[in-house]
């Protein structure tokens, strides 16, 4: 039987007949649906309170307090295959940090300046270098690696993206990609420890500074990456054959042993041709020593990473158990590092315009995100995925949905983050007085407790 309406009022009408049908019949069920909810809920409290804790459901209570619903999922990824597994983006934990340091104005000693005001927010990187670099933000964008964590497109949305806010962007440790160098303008490149890391001279080339690097916030040491995952144009621009694995070596190609530093800065100096050469590092307890040998070996910037740092897949032990938190690790670099003329740039757990200013007045040249412009990519753009798929789908090489990035809209929403938390960074600045990153020191900020003045040596709130 079909029904056929002329009139769009009939269509109201017979909506609004069917809604109240099918809303008789739900209320005819109400009493049945109470009584059988009361006397399930009955039992369960019953059974609850009275069956002993080694049959009762409230063991778990106990469970929980003991380790978190993340351990319990984690120690079940490990009971399926009896491998090491990978968690993405960085460890769980929360360390001590810049949540107990405030900015401290003078009010009315220094007046605020005016909104108009305009704020110097531009960075040298590598000043000894015979090429610096000078960015015009202090945010850099992080080294997300193309083939072991991202796509061509969001690659090329974050180039993009870097080219309008004129700050650097950087290989990561993946395969060297010519459409991502191509997009970018100030670009690193990363000599990695992975089988294409020796990067050669026509990708150098595209360099304005190349980056040495040693491990990570959330990653050091060696690790393979199955073939499976690189398979296509990563596993081609890597030189892998079909089926062989990515493998992470402890070094650089080139080099085997420490004692043969100085031969391979030299001949990365050469190849250089007088662009900054900067070293990654996983802040550890051994810092001191790591920085000496920088110093020593003539490295132009220090590039530091604390234990917040992320990864597209790394190990638990290698993000919950390794590193320096990175409000500790800036500390300890700058005082090294003080008056040696080199760019301390830092990252890890940087979120928030307040938490990358704190860093700036504490010593650091320039704050390295990439959390934050991972998920700016997939802004209005994640309902192409969502709710059946994380977003991050929309951005990983190795996901069937990479193709639904819009690089033009990640790129311009990249854009937009980031220019908003420079221009929050610059309206502290001027609410401090003051009208360049320059100006800022340690002197600007008051620590709410005794344990972090002692550790950043700022002033105390409850004074000295």
């Amino acid at each position: 039987m079909y029904i056929t309406i002329s009139n769009p009022k009939e269509l109201w009408v017979l909506a609004l007949i069917i809604a109240f049908i099918t809303f008789t019949i739900l209320l005819s069920f109400i009493p049945i649906s109470r009584y059988i909810i009361k006397i399930v809920s009955n039992s369960f409290v019953e059974k609850l309170l009275k069956e002993k804790y080694s049959h009762n459901l409230a063991e778990f209570l106990t469970s929980f307090k003991r380790y978190t619903i993340q351990n319990a999922i984690e120690l079940n990824l490990r009971a399926e295959t009896g491998k090491i597994i990978a968690r993405p983006l960085g460890s769980p934990k929360h360390f001590l940090s810049f949540e107990n340091l405030m900015f401290a104005p003078h009010q009315m000693t220094r007046f605020s300046l005016s909104v108009n005001t305009p704020v110097d927010m531009k960075v040298v990187l590598g000043p000894k270098a015979q090429k610096p670099v000078t960015i015009n933000i202090p945010i850099m964008i992080g080294a997300m690696a193309y083939g072991l964590a991202l796509s061509q497109e969001a690659k090329i949305a974050l180039a993009r993206a870097a080219k309008t806010l004129q700050t650097t962007t950087c290989t990561g440790e993946g395969p060297f990609l010519p459409e991502e160098a191509q997009e970018a303008d100030k670009y690193i490149v990363q000599i990695c420890r992975w089988q294409w890391g020796a990067r050669t001279p026509e990708q150098l080339a595209y360099a304005d500074i190349i980056e040495v690097q040693m491990g990570q916030g959330a990653d050091t040491g060696t690790s393979v990456i199955e073939a499976i995952e690189l398979e296509g144009r990563a596993q081609e621009l890597g030189g892998l054959e079909p089926g062989q694995p990515a493998e992470a070596f402890p070094s650089p190609p080139g080099l085997q042993r420490p004692e043969e530093w100085p031969q391979f800065m030299a001949q990365l100096r050469e190849r250089a041709q007088g662009k900054p050469i900067a070293l990654k590092l996983m802040a550890t307890g051994n810092l001191e020593e790591d920085l000496a040998m920088a110093v020593d070996l003539g490295f132009d910037v220090i590039i530091l990473d604390g234990a917040q740092g992320g990864s597209h897949a790394s190990t638990p032990i290698k993000q919950d158990d390794f590193g320096l938190p990175s409000l500790n690790a800036l500390i300890r670099a700058e005082r090294y590092l003080k008056n040696k003329n080199i760019s301390l740039v830092v990252a890890g757990g940087y979120f928030t315009p307040g938490q990358c200013l704190k860093a700036l007045a504490l010593g650091a040249d320039a704050i390295v995100m990439a959390t934050v412009p991972l998920f700016a990519l997939a802004h209005n753009q994640a309902h192409k995925v969502t709710p059946w798929e994380p977003i991050t789908t929309l951005v990983y090489y190795d996901s069937p949905y990479k193709s639904k990035l819009d690089i033009d809209q990640a790129a311009t929403s990249v854009v937009n983050t980031i220019n908003s938390m420079v221009a929050e960074m610059e309206e502290g600045i001027r609410a401090l007085g003051k009208s360049s990153l320059k100006e800022l020191s340690p002197d600007d900020l008051i620590a709410l407790d005794v344990m972090t003045a002692e550790n950043t040596g700022v002033r105390c709130i409850y004074g000295n």
